[in-house]
């Protein structure tokens, strides 16, 4: 992305992001409008990013698209979206019998144990701390963030 050129956030119908992404792609193609780019975010419904030289040119691309529901008022920065958009895999420190913290989920910000780790389903057992009965809970392990390893102070 050159500096002149902007990203824009189209909001669209949920679960149709795909489509919308075509019917603007086949647009501006149609009509011969600058569009550079158009992306699907990773782990975000109902919207999609125009990478665009002005918002003229985004909205001439999004102009009469069925579930387009229109254009936000102001630009994105790259990097308020790059975490969506880069689903880089990196190697997670975690092993069996380490305190972690929980940091998405319905358990978040819950202290737990790993209890088991499958490396290829990239998967944590943990059972909670604060628990009165241990319940073994699997999770990803990009929702864990490991706090304490066994026989060591704590890492924060």
């Amino acid at each position: 992305m050159t500096e002149e050129n902007k990203i824009y956030c189209l909001r669209t119908t949920a679960n149709r992001e795909d489509q919308v992404m075509d019917f603007v792609v086949s647009n501006a193609q149609r009509k011969n409008i600058n569009i550079y780019a158009v992306i699907k975010p990773h782990g975000l419904r109902g919207y999609i990013f125009i990478e665009a030289p002005n918002k003229t040119e985004a909205e001439h691309a999004v102009f009469g698209i069925p579930y387009a529901r229109g254009l936000l008022s102001h630009d994105v920065a790259y990097t308020e979206i790059e975490h969506m958009l880069e689903q880089v895999k990196k190697e997670m420190n975690i092993q069996k019998n380490d305190i972690a913290e929980i940091i998405s989920g319905a358990f978040k910000r819950e202290k737990c144990k790993i209890t088991r780790i499958d490396k290829v389903k990239e998967e944590a057992v943990v059972e909670l701390l604060d628990a009165a009965v241990p319940i073994p809970i699997t999770l990803k392990l990009d929702a864990l963030k490991v706090i304490r390893r066994e026989g060591e102070e704590s890492i924060d």
